[in-house]
């Protein structure tokens, strides 16, 4: 289970009867397993019961990953509570004693630890502060005045635990479904296949014709039923007693009324017409078998599925190490990686993983933060250099003070906006909740149909075999499992897929919205350029060669901090020419500078400045204006009181760039540049890229209006910047989208982030988007034609016309493929960037 406490909303509730004053609303956040769902009116009758319980503001319970996600107020329930509304609506949170009072866990560093949670080790309280406790006490389920009293002052909920305690606490209920699953199908399977042997045998096995064959039957298919089986028979009740119908009801209607009509006809066969003449009334004993065996197989592989879904979570979760080695003085133990602490200083050695978040306190190394940023080459790390858990330290020993740990650092962030974008909810599904919402009575009610029509046709003891028989495959081949799972199944699927191939999508509704995106506007500064100047341009007048003159001037700007300056001297060291000595450093800020080098006195800077000093820059200055035109800023560089030369530099399109344009093209999406750099920048950028439309020197409430303009044009619109000034922009448009590089105000405003690549990551978004989307449309085309189509099959609205009639063994097999077929088919989406 994970709680996360919100920021405190001061709101006035309304008091208990005998309160005397308002309370004051405590919002938290937690995430529960849930078992035992199947179809989408399982999801409904979770998030009903939820929602009921005092205190909850929004629950949102998804069938894919088994979790429910709930926001309450936690003065006024808690964890506990939330889950016995789960087990008291029919369902199972794994590891429920554990939320409804485990004892605490040993603080750490003498902070008071929380309670284990869903198997889960107890997380310690952050900064000194002490973690909510777990109400074990009656109290917990309803809002009573005591319990309203008791919560007012009430720690805060507990902190959010590492990604690896709910990675590992999800996996062990994965695992005990798993075994439970493999052990209900082994049984079944295998008193299933004698039966559809003495049912196929046609009377080649005479031994089991007569009653002993019948008796035998009747023994096997009890066990199957009442044994394996009995977990759709316990979910069915638990959905009656909320007067609701899921899947479980259809399976247990099926299977169910097979079992009690062979019964009937085993036990006391008088009952039927004509048994006084010997005609002993069929049985289909093994239908009622077969029936709970596939279903079984079918869940049994979904959960094999589901398990692939996380497999983008557990790939983020698996780089955090386990341990960390921890100085304490001139000590080094190895601890627990949760047991680290800000303010801790923690060696890393060559070749170990960063266990958190932290700033190097001492060491030199180089370390691959690929994983994370997306950064090809090493990062160099000393003194002072912030380090990221989860990355690989290469060459050298660090030794770093933590700074965030749990679910503050910034790979529990990823994985945390990762697990919420694979339960979220696509606005595509809103159709599938709508049909699977009427989907148990309309089957129910046209199985009830089949059964009275067959009947009527024929009144006689065989006619009432053949119209149980309908009943049972009517209700056996509805399959509210693939309606239920074809949005979810795809949006989990490409949401982990995008966090490999680092784009952070935040939910379904980004995902489809980034589908449909037709217009992207791009801001400059960092997003299309790399954000720092380059040097571009060597004019130099006759005298003085081009690498004397860059050696000069690059020397001149050596001491200068200007990012104009530094360009220069990276310009001058790339291009392999040396720099002379220089001193007598001079800088005169916004005009230029002065330094003697090599004994000669050099001067840098703008045209008025060199006129001011008696220099003459005439020769150049036409040279000057068509590179300004270019969007590139020059310089004139002066020696000894002449002119001999100018150095140009400018912000200049990255690779990425160019890559990521094209490919946009490629995907039919039309591509702005919208700016607050001077018009003549932005055109040659602008030219240099492909780009025709541009909006220069806008301020950022500007580019906020220019999207609401091309939406209003009918514009499907993405918004990519990297900066605070892009945030209104980034909110405005259809789909915002941050560089992962870029200021957090960017990314916080953002629906898709791109962590590594740049902007080239962005066709690689919205490719990913449309095959979602794509998926999502294939999989709920199939499971409304799989439906629409079978269940009259299985009705025998076909037989006067072909003779076609489906046994309920068959219909039984289909309906557990189809929903594994959706799983399958949204599964191919891990493929997507691999070719």
């Amino acid at each position: 289970m994970t709680t996360t406490p919100e920021p405190a909303e001061p709101t006035r509730a309304t008091a208990a009867p005998g309160a005397n004053a308002a309370t004051v609303e405590q919002r938290a956040r937690t995430d529960l397993p849930v078992q035992g769902m199947t179809c989408a009116a399982c999801v409904r009758r979770v998030e009903k019961a939820l929602r009921a319980t005092p205190g909850v503001a929004e629950a949102t319970v998804n069938l894919v990953t088994q979790r429910a996600t709930i926001a309450y107020d936690a003065r006024t329930t808690t964890p506990a509570a939330l889950a016995r509304a789960i087990v008291e609506a029919g369902y199972e949170v794994p590891d429920a004693s554990a939320v409804d009072g485990a004892p605490a866990a040993p603080a750490v560093d003498g902070d008071t630890a929380a309670p284990a949670v869903d198997g889960a080790p107890a997380a310690p309280a952050v900064d000194g502060a002490p973690a909510a406790s777990a109400d074990t006490g009656p109290r917990a389920a309803s809002p009573a005045p005591e319990r309203s009293a008791a919560a007012a002052g009430a720690p805060p909920p507990r902190p959010h635990p590492a990604a690896s305690e709910r990675a590992a606490a999800m996996d062990a209920a994965e695992q005990q479904e798993q075994r439970a699953l493999r052990r209900d199908v082994a049984i079944a399977a295998l008193l299933t296949a004698p039966l559809l042997a003495v049912a196929m045998s046609h009377g080649a096995l005479p031994a089991l014709e007569g009653a002993f064959g019948r008796w035998l039957s009747l023994a096997l298919a009890t066990v199957v039923v009442l044994g394996p089986g009995r977990r759709f028979f316990r979910l069915a009740f638990g959905a009656l007693r909320h007067r609701a119908a899921d899947m479980n009801t259809l399976v247990s209607l099926g299977a169910g009324a097979a079992w009690l009509y062979s019964t009937a006809a085993v036990v006391a066969p008088g009952l039927f017409p004509h048994a006084e003449h010997g005609h002993l009334p069929p049985v289909y004993f093994e239908a009622a078998a077969a029936i709970v065996t596939f279903v079984l197989i079918g869940r049994l592989l979904e959960t094999r599925a589901r398990k692939r879904l996380a497999d983008a979570v557990r790939g983020l979760v698996a780089l955090q190490p386990k341990t960390a080695r921890r100085l304490r003085g001139d000590a080094e133990d190895e601890v627990p990686a949760a047991a680290l602490a800000p303010g801790d200083l923690v060696l890393v050695r060559p070749g170990e993983r960063v266990a958190t978040d932290g700033e190097v306190v001492r060491g030199a190394s180089a370390v691959d933060e690929s994983m994370l940023t997306g950064e090809s080459m090493p990062v160099d790390k000393t003194a002072g250099a912030a380090v990221l858990g989860g990355t690989l330290n290469q060459s050298g020993a660090l030794t770093f003070r933590v700074t965030k740990t749990g679910a503050d650092t910034a790979l529990a962030r990823i994985v945390e906006a990762v697990e919420q974008a694979q339960g979220s909810r696509a606005p595509i599904a809103r159709l599938a909740d709508v049909v699977s919402g009427v989907f148990v009575p309309v089957v129910a009610a046209v199985a009830s149909l089949a059964f009275v029509a067959w009947l009527a046709v024929d009144p006689t003891a065989a006619g009432l075999a053949t119209a149980i028989e309908r009943f049972v495959a009517v209700l056996v081949i509805a399959c509210p499992c693939a309606l239920g799972l074809a949005t979810p199944a795809a949006v989990a699927v490409g949401t982990g897929r995008g966090a490999e191939l680092g784009v952070l999508v935040k939910g379904g509704a980004a995902l489809e919205a980034a589908s449909r995106v037709d217009t992207v506007l791009l801001d400059k500064t960092g997003t299309l350029t790399s954000g720092r100047p380059e040097l571009t341009d060597v004019v130099a007048l006759a005298g003085h060669g081009e690498a004397e003159l860059l050696g000069l001037a690059a020397a001149a700007e050596l001491q200068s901090e200007h990012p104009v300056a530094r360009a220069i001297v990276e310009g001058a060291r790339g291009r392999g020419v040396g720099l002379p000595a220089a001193s007598e450093f001079r800088a005169e800020i916004g005009h230029g500078i002065e330094a003697r080098a090599a004994g000669r006195l050099v001067r840098a800077g703008t045209a008025a400045w060199l006129r001011r000093a008696g220099i003459d820059t005439g020769a150049l200055e036409a040279e000057a204006e068509r590179l300004a035109a270019q969007g590139r800023t020059p310089s004139f560089v002066a020696v000894d009181g002449r002119l001999a030369g100018l150095v140009a530099v400018a912000d200049r399109p990255t690779d990425e760039a160019r890559r990521a344009i094209a490919a946009l093209r490629q995907l039919g999406v039309e591509v702005a540049m919208v700016t607050g750099d001077r018009a003549g920048a932005a055109r040659a950028v602008a030219e240099e890229l492909g780009i025709r439309a541009v909006f220069a020197e806008v301020r950022p409430e500007d580019k906020a209006r220019i999207v609401r303009e091309q939406r209003a044009a009918g514009r499907r619109v993405a918004m990519v910047g990297d900066g605070i000034n892009d945030a209104p922009a980034l909110a405005g448009a259809d789909v915002g989208v941050a560089l992962g590089s870029g200021a957090d105000v960017a990314v916080a405003s953002a629906d898709v982030a791109l962590l590594r690549g740049g902007v080239a990551g962005l066709p690689v978004a919205l490719g990913l988007a449309r095959a979602t989307l794509r998926t999502i449309r294939q999989n709920l085309f199939w499971a409304f034609i799989y439906n629409v189509l079978g269940i009259p099959i299985a009705a025998g609205l076909l037989y006067p016309l072909t003779g076609w009639l489906l046994s309920p063994v068959l219909a039984s097999a289909a309906m557990s493929l189809s929903s594994v077929s959706v799983l399958a088919n949204s599964l191919r989406l891990r493929a997507f960037g691999r070719g």
